[in-house]
């Protein structure tokens, strides 16, 4: 009986000592710690939220913005008298003693609104299960310490604070914490727009959420709920009795919201979204801002309450979308994706493939894989794996977009745009062969696509008609390593034991395949490294935020290397190669789409020559092709954006995509980079020096 039986005299006796530690600790375990609050994820437009994150369900709310009639309709269900009393009703906890002794169980409970919230705060701030367990199990002991806190933090804040604070802590059912959550899951509206019905609807459930649940089928038990808190109001004065008459008659008429929650939960209207939102998700969780490793960075995404706009362009990622998923259905094999990056900043404006973000593989199609098809589904149409990058896929072969990076090594070295070499259709190189069709003699001995490409080239016709034989001699001068190094400058990460080992300082120097694009890439990596390129050579991290806000208001920082405090959504950039060197680079990636490079010649033809009168306006880019068209590329650029777009088989690296589909790629990035620049002023890039030209 002593876990029904509290007597008030408890208060100054049972467990003197320990109540005292308590109270000396009081300010710092029901001042400190803030409840758990949702995290909001916006697009770059700050208004359109791409969705939320919580465990708990909950806005924080100022008390000067919720109705008047909740504020009544709490007091007046649950603590008439909290106005009067000290943190414990004296009188309150007689009756509930009394009526308890009389009954033989817990009829009458007596706990304040200030010691209700006393018991969240030390709910939400527990460790431990044992914590958890210490602040909720039904005991004498829990009982007075509530109370000892009660009355002490009366003594600290003001009734209102407390009120506030008890309504954004109370849980109204349906995963809603605190009167704001509350108020969009039952009504679809802010707190302070709250009736009088309304308020006293979500007073009543506090008490037994599932029990008034006004969400069931049957509204009985609810309207009765409702109905004596109405009359609550009416007796201690809140409203008049015709007023209640009136709101009783009135049926509970609800406006029912699910408030989205983790990536696989995005309307299904921008369900493409669930991929950038996916790629958002990786980069929190390797942000040391957030906490010391990813469980404890989800654990803040999920509680902490930020504000986030993120670098998604809506307008930009349906014109992506629809460029990628017209060229190849949700239900094909093979992958069709873009991802568009900002030079200068690193945001990521979009990413889009041909696939549905869900969870649910029931009637995916057959495995590509067959040694796989018989125990597991395709990742098509639904997957959520990260098929543009940014999570731990290794990507897919890029085939000749790598000679970007041969292309920069070499002019970071010195040499000039006009640096030419005779280009047979086949040679042999110094690297060592691997005994495949490619070997002679115990060397690699690569070949060119087509024997068209025989002959003296430079650096702009080279880059334009992607010529093997001539960028294997280039490597050959600078160096493997450094065009490997190159790679890791702008950005891209070896993911495969193959290619760590290939890009170990043991191996590099003899990586001669690598300016062919032998290595896995993501199209993120791809769309980032040549935004270097178009951003006069300052990388930029690939970057998912426009801003991160804390609940206070204040930007998310971190400590960077030279041990200063850094806005956490700031653009980390720096100068990895020179703006003559990246403009230099450029001018020769006009050749490939058939724009018109500042000096030089693109030899009278090119891979991708439909580009230039797609785009309409100054642009550059490289196609790449792996063998047998296992996957093919194209990455392409304006001063103001680029996009790497591939086509592949997530499932089966070795399935071809065909000779007929390389064009879907060019076609992708060619319409996306018009669509989305359109109305924008056109830019011209910027001529390289005539020392780099020579």
């Amino acid at each position: 009986m002593s876990a029904v039986a509290y007597p008030l005299v408890a208060i100054g006796g049972l467990g003197a000592k320990a109540g005292a530690e308590i109270i000396q600790n009081m300010p710092r375990e029901l001042r400190t710690v803030p409840p758990a609050q949702t995290t909001y994820v916006y697009a770059n437009d700050g208004k359109t939220l791409l969705t939320m994150f919580y465990e708990e369900h909950r806005r924080y709310t100022p008390i000067s913005q919720m109705s008047p009639h909740i504020q009544q309709a709490i007091v007046a269900s649950e603590d008439s008298r909290f106005y009067e009393h000290n943190g414990v009703d004296a009188k309150g906890i007689a009756r509930a003693f009394v009526a308890n002794q009389q009954s033989g169980a817990v009829s009458q409970g007596a706990s304040t609104l200030t010691m209700q919230y006393v018991r969240m705060a030390l709910r939400d701030s527990a460790q431990s299960p044992v914590e958890v367990q210490a602040a909720t199990e039904q005991t004498s002991g829990r009982k007075i310490r509530e109370m000892r806190l009660a009355t002490e933090l009366e003594k600290q804040i003001s009734k209102t604070e407390i009120l506030e604070r008890y309504l954004n802590s109370a849980y109204f059912g349906h995963r809603a914490y605190g009167i704001y959550a509350a108020s969009e899951v039952f009504f679809s509206k802010l707190p302070k727009d709250l009736t009088i019905i309304e308020a006293a609807t979500l007073a009543g459930l506090v008490k037994a959420p599932s029990e008034y649940d006004p969400a069931s089928r049957d509204k009985g038990a609810a309207t009765a709920r409702r109905n004596y808190v109405i009359d609550r109001m009416t007796s201690i004065g809140y409203i008049s009795p015709d007023a209640a008459a009136q709101a009783k008659e009135e049926p509970i008429t609800l406006k029912l919201t699910t408030p989205p929650n983790d990536c696989a939960s995005i309307a299904k209207a921008q369900n493409s979204w669930g991929f950038f939102c996916d790629y958002f998700k990786n980069w929190w969780g390797a942000q040391p801002a957030f906490g010391g490793n990813p469980l404890e960075r989800e654990d803040k995404l999920r509680r902490g309450g930020y504000t986030i706009v993120t670098s998604l362009d809506p307008k930009v990622q349906e014109i992506a979308e629809d460029n990628v998923s017209g060229r190849e259905s949700v239900d094909s094999r093979f992958a069709h994706g873009i991802v568009l990056v900002e030079p200068g900043t690193g945001n990521v404006k979009a990413m889009a493939v041909n696939r549905v973000y869900s969870l649910d593989q029931s009637e995916n199609g057959s495995h590509s894989d067959p040694k796989k098809r018989a125990r597991i589904k395709g990742n098509y149409p639904n997957t959520v794996n990260p098929l543009l990058g940014g999570g731990d896929m290794p990507g897919y072969q890029a085939g000749s977009t790598f000679k970007m990076f041969t292309m920069l090594a070499a002019l970071d070295a010195g040499k000039p745009l006009s640096t030419a070499y005779n280009s047979p259709y086949r040679m042999r190189s110094i690297y060592p062969g691997d005994g495949g069709p490619s070997s002679c003699g115990g060397y690699w001995c690569p070949s060119n696509a087509s024997a068209a490409m025989t002959g003296r080239h430079a650096m702009w016709s080279g880059f334009g008609q992607s010529v093997n034989t001539y960028f294997v001699q280039l490597e050959q001068e600078v160096g493997a390593d450094k065009v490997v190094r190159m790679a890791e400058r702008l950005g891209l990460r070896w993911r495969t034991e193959v290619d760590r080992n290939q890009a170990s300082p043991e191996k590099a120097k003899g990586w001669g395949a690598f300016t062919l694009g032998v290595s896995d890439a993501t199209p993120l990596e791809m769309a980032n490294a040549y935004a270097t390129v178009a951003g006069d050579g300052l990388y930029c991290e690939p970057m998912p935020v426009l801003s991160v806000l804390g609940p206070d208001g204040a930007q998310a920082k971190f400590t960077n290397a030279e041990g200063e405090q850094v806005d956490v959504a700031q653009p980390r950039c720096r100068q990895e190669v020179s703006k003559d060197v990246a403009r230099a680079a450029a001018d020769a990636a006009r050749c490939p789409v058939a724009d018109r490079p500042a000096a030089g010649s693109c030899g009278g033809w090119s891979t991708a020559d439909s580009v230039r009168g797609t785009v309409g306006r100054p642009v550059a880019g490289k196609t790449g092709t792996t063998d047998s068209t296992r996957s093919a590329w194209f990455v392409g650029f304006t001063p103001e954006l680029a996009a790497a777009s591939f086509i592949a088989d997530p499932d089966n690296p070795f399935n071809a995509v065909g000779d007929w589909q390389s064009n879907k790629p060019i076609d992708s990035v060619a319409t996306t980079l018009r669509e989305a620049l359109k109305g924008q002023p056109t830019r011209d890039f910027v001529p390289p020096s005539s020392a780099i030209i020579r």
